[in-house]
């Protein structure tokens, strides 16, 4: 799964051009590797050793210490699924990032075989991923999103094959992915959404690429509405 989060956001993060980015949770990640943007930072609420990128800022992610429409770039990788007020973070998002400025989220999918078996893991108490997680539906991301004005872009769909322990189960099921990829997309374990953030009224002034002259009125003698005055 990392693997596949991995290329994804590889291939994401190198088309987005801007100043500032900042990949919020997840360290063992290095969402921001192939970004060309001068200045990259890593923030999480508590210190992880062995992370893949230094992390420069600790805090709390329902209130992110930047300035309102200060960031280009803003990535959320399973971070709105493990905390208590997901749309409060989506909200400082929307608020950080400039116009135009775009967000990359991955998250687990509900409707899926890892879902399936999450759901089966709270009754039975075998938990396969971190129990205190709570999947968040692609169509219900996409609602939050568009109530903050945020349109989502692209999106991706990986991990097809069943929630296995062991590299002989996955390789034994390596065939799914292929396969579903194309003929079950929306079932994949784990999604990846960017979204662009839209301001209303904003319109792109760019070159005025033709111009046209004025055209004279046609000219009257003065002296027709002279002899009109004294004909009458």
């Amino acid at each position: 799964m990392r693997a596949w989060e991995q290329e994804r956001f590889d291939a994401l993060t190198a088309d987005i051009f801007g100043f500032n980015a900042v990949q919020i949770g997840l360290p063992q990640i290095a969402a921001l590797n192939a970004s060309r943007m001068p200045h990259r930072w890593l923030t999480n609420s508590h210190f992880v050793p062995g992370a893949a990128l230094p992390i420069t800022l600790l805090h709390d992610f329902t209130e992110l210490p930047f300035a309102s429409q200060s960031l280009d770039l803003v990535v959320l990788p399973h971070v709105l699924e493990f905390v208590r007020e997901p749309h409060q973070i989506l909200r400082e998002v929307e608020r950080v990032l400039i116009p135009e400025g775009q967000v990359v989220i991955s998250g687990f999918n509900p409707a899926s075989l890892w879902g399936l078996r999450q759901a089966v893991g709270r009754i039975s108490g075998a938990h396969f991923l971190p129990q205190d997680g709570e999947f968040i539906s692609l169509p219900r991301l996409k609602d939050w999103l568009k109530l903050l004005n945020m349109e989502v872009n692209r999106g991706h769909f990986g991990c097809y094959a069943p929630p296995c322990n062991t590299d002989q189960w996955l390789q034994h099921f390596a065939f799914m992915e292929k396969a579903g990829d194309r003929w079950w997309p929306y079932f994949g374990a784990v999604y990846i959404v960017q979204a662009i953030k839209r301001v209303k009224g904003m319109h792109l002034i760019g070159p005025v690429w033709s111009k046209k002259t004025a055209q004279a009125r046609n000219r009257v003698p003065a002296v027709n509405k002279i002899n009109r005055n004294q004909n009458g």
